[in-house]
């Protein structure tokens, strides 16, 4: 799981945006967003830089996703 929504959200920043950085497709990025499918460690690197946050803000703790929270 990972928290790429809520930073986006946060930062106010569309998905849109982010997938043109990223050079993916907006499909591929909605994915990553709502938790379908997960980036690669190197497009979750990409990603937290390009938002200007450290890679584990991206992340949610295991505890946290087998607590159901």
């Amino acid at each position: 799981m990972n928290r790429i929504k809520d930073v986006l959200d946060d930062k106010g920043i569309k998905q849109i945006w982010l997938a043109q950085k990223l050079g993916k497709s907006y499909n591929i990025k909605n994915s990553y967003v709502n938790n379908r499918g997960q980036p690669s460690i190197e497009d979750l690197y990409k990603i937290a830089e390009i938002l200007d946050i450290e890679t584990k803000e991206l992340l949610v703790e295991m505890k946290a996703v087998n607590d159901g929270k």
